[in-house]
């Protein structure tokens, strides 16, 4: 899955709330968008501006099969780093901080 096939799917999925996140530690700092410190909206603007150069993606830390899609951009004066993966049919957000 190349750069903008997955920013389409991952906006349609926060767009219909076929998101969930991952468990980890510090989820407080590295997922704002779990504890809502961050709305759906503004998690899709900040996807929506990125470009191909500010993408990359890695293989899942504990499934080397599953892509890790990561998106470092700047939205609204702060720099964004936002980490997800699909589990089809929805994203699962690792990371929406700044």
């Amino acid at each position: 899955m190349g750069f903008k096939e997955a920013k389409s799917h991952v906006i349609s999925c926060l767009n219909s709330g076929q998101f969930y996140h991952e468990e980890r530690g510090n989820i407080d700092v590295k997922n704002l968008l779990a504890i809502g410190a961050v709305s759906v909206t503004d998690v899709a603007s900040i996807i929506g501006r990125a470009r191909g150069n500010s993408y990359s993606t890695s293989p899942h830390h504990f499934d080397s099969k599953v892509d890790v899609h990561i998106i470092k951009t700047s939205y609204l004066g702060k720099d964004w780093y936002v980490k997800w993966y699909f589990s089809e049919p929805d994203s699962v957000f690792i990371s929406v901080h700044d």
